[in-house]
């Protein structure tokens, strides 16, 4: 770990952090925090995706759809409109919309090779938004003079790299850079995860062989055409079982805060002393 001790923490002329866990625990709500008081720069990986990496890919299905409209067509045709998503750290859905959800495309579904295209497309753009990081970390001291820095990352990092592997190259850059904080929930947590995705279902990326498996199981038990939100409402709750051992596999590099404590952190201080008692705990239990 980049901090060998929370009085190497606490006095650390930059604190850098990368927060990880279940999208809904509260990474975003830190990293905002930390931003609003100041002194923070908040990089979130999902934004970078949606505008660096994925953002011609949105607003060329935008314009895809757009020709479909006489008007809007012949607005196209003649470069007098733009066309773009307005993607914020607060608001992802236009790089959600673009994901789909595979199924029926008559009940708004996209066929699984193209949804599996999505899903790449993203997996290639989320290693690059990790991998961007040490940039973003000298821009902000460079031209901001931001110090401390926060990378608030995807949901489904753990996804994209491999957390067994002591040489996974995603995970040793960054953890040379930052210090990795996992954010637990509890069964209670998760709970309240699926339920609130089941009153709202909303795509997700999964790791291929995950998804390829749920496809296939499902079609064996769900004959005849996939309806899109029944897919994954089903896969959910699976997802969220199959990436609780990465985290805690990427954990082993940094330090783990329960998503209560993270709950009640109000202000940068509160976040200090936070990972200083997560560090000295980690050093109680390694010992």
């Amino acid at each position: 770990m980049i901090y060998d001790s929370a009085e190497s923490w606490l006095e650390a002329p930059e604190k850098r952090v990368m927060l990880f866990g279940m999208s809904g625990l509260g990474k975003t709500h830190v990293a905002s925090m930390l931003r609003r008081a100041g002194g923070w720069f908040h990089y979130s990986v999902d934004y970078r995706i949606g505008t660096r990496y994925m953002g011609e890919l949105i607003a060329d299905e935008f314009k895809l759809h757009a020709m479909q409209v006489p008007l809007l067509r012949e607005l196209l045709l003649t470069d007098s409109v733009r066309i773009r998503s307005n993607i914020t750290f607060d608001n992802l859905a236009p790089l959600s919309m673009y994901l789909g959800k595979p199924g029926d495309p008559a009940r708004g579904g996209l066929a699984f090779p193209d949804y599996m295209t999505r899903q790449n497309q993203h997996r290639a753009a989320e290693i690059a938004a990790m991998l961007d990081c040490g940039h973003f970390i000298d821009r902000a001291r460079a031209i901001y003079g931001y110090r401390d820095f926060v990378c608030d990352t995807s949901g489904s990092v753990c996804e994209v790299v491999d957390p067994d592997d002591p040489h996974d190259p995603v995970l040793a850059a960054t953890a040379r850079l930052m210090l990795p904080v996992w954010i637990r929930g509890t069964e209670a947590h998760t709970a309240e995860l699926v339920r609130r995705f089941d009153r709202a279902p909303k795509p997700m990326y999964y790791q291929p062989d995950f998804l390829s498996r749920a496809w296939s199981d499902y079609a064996d038990t769900h004959p005849g055409p996939v309806c899109p939100d029944a897919f994954i409402r089903w896969t959910y709750a699976r997802a969220l079982a199959h990436r609780q051992p990465r985290y805690e596999a990427m954990a082993r590099r940094g330090v783990t805060v329960e998503a209560d404590e993270i709950a009640r952190v109000a202000s940068p201080q509160d976040f200090a002393a936070l990972i200083a008692r997560a560090i000295t705990r980690k050093h109680r239990k390694d010992a």
